[in-house]
């Protein structure tokens, strides 16, 4: 059962990291006036569901073991880093990718 909820976990921290690449909507909810979401949106989108994963990671810890073990700095780095790899496919559709396809849709 746990081996199943940490695969649940890891595929939804990879949607989390990419939902503000590739959705024009905050959280996938909420639209934006402008249209299109800037880049300081998007960044700081993000950072708040880099925070809200690890909370809900604390929880399932907190569940499984019954206690929240104490880190330092570098677990936090490292699971900092590993959440900007998991955004890395919707950052790079975002800014690659995606004005490929729509010049590939305009010259056909």
């Amino acid at each position: 059962m746990l081996g199943t909820i940490i695969i649940i976990f890891l595929i939804a921290a990879f949607v989390a990291a990419n939902l503000p690449w590739i959705s024009e909507r905050l959280f996938g909810l909420i639209p934006v006036k402008a249209g299109k979401k800037a880049i300081w949106m998007s960044l700081l989108e993000w950072l708040v569901l880099y925070l809200m994963i690890g909370m809900v990671a604390l929880g399932i810890e907190k569940k499984f073991t019954s206690d929240i073990y104490s880190q330092d700095w570098e677990f936090y780095a490292s699971t900092f880093c590993l959440f900007v790899v998991f955004a890395l496919p919707g950052f790079i559709y975002r800014f690659d990718l995606k004005h490929l396809l729509e010049r590939s849709k305009v010259t056909k």
